[in-house]
């Protein structure tokens, strides 16, 4: 990246991180190009220079926001999304430490980010990011551990509202409880371990496996 293209995008992520700012304060219906351009510290110009509308920062923001938490997951972790058909089952395990270390992080790290995203879900279209994860990742994961489809929806929902609700709490208390012990919390909530050891998770997964391999021969 050159000089320019530096400028120009430490300038685009000013404009983003105003954006979720003043979100904190009102509905994004409400929020105007010279609230923005005040809260970065831009002439409107340079916001017009980026954008034709606030609808277009809107969308970069919520690229900002995605590509920003994936910053924080290891190469191998990413490339699964990449590589789901080819993982072993125990890779495809993402209640575990390598999968929930970064996740909050990233959360004790942004803790008023991720409070302003949560509140508004559907501004970021964080909903429509959601089904793309159901039906390129989740689904795919769920076919190889042979889950029936018609409930899927269902398992998913248990499971995600149920982490975003320990985490809550967590936040409230300003994060202060240690990451490791969050992670043992919602793996006790989700897997009935008593500690979050990648033994025992495989473990829990190689009974499920013979389990499903017995019923069907």
């Amino acid at each position: 990246m050159n000089k320019s293209e530096s400028k120009y995008f430490n300038t685009a992520v000013k404009m983003d991180l105003a954006l979720i700012s003043l979100l904190k304060e009102k509905p994004f219906e409400y929020i105007t190009v010279s609230e923005i351009c005040k809260k970065a510290g831009v002439n409107r110009s340079t916001f017009y220079l980026h954008y034709e509308t606030i609808g277009d920062l809107l969308e970069e923001t919520t690229r900002y926001l995605l590509n920003d938490f994936w910053t924080y997951f290891t190469e191998d972790v990413k490339s699964v999304k990449d590589n789901l058909n080819e993982c072993e089952l125990h890779e495809l395990v993402f209640i575990s430490d390598k999968y929930l270390s970064p996740f909050l992080t990233y959360v004790k790290d942004n803790k008023e980010i991720f409070i302003t995203i949560m509140l508004h879900y559907k501004t970021f279209n964080f909903e429509d990011v959601h089904k793309e994860m159901f039906n390129v990742v989740y689904n795919t994961v769920l076919d190889k551990f042979g889950y029936p489809k018609e409930n899927r929806n269902y398992v998913m929902m248990y499971y995600l509202n149920g982490i975003m609700a320990v985490i809550t709490e967590w936040i409230k208390e300003d994060c202060s409880k240690p990451i490791e012990d969050i992670m043992e919390i919602i793996t006790g909530c989700t897997l009935g371990l008593k500690n979050n050891s990648e033994r025992d998770i495989h473990n829990i997964m190689g009974e499920y496996l013979n389990d499903d391999n017995s019923e069907q021969t």
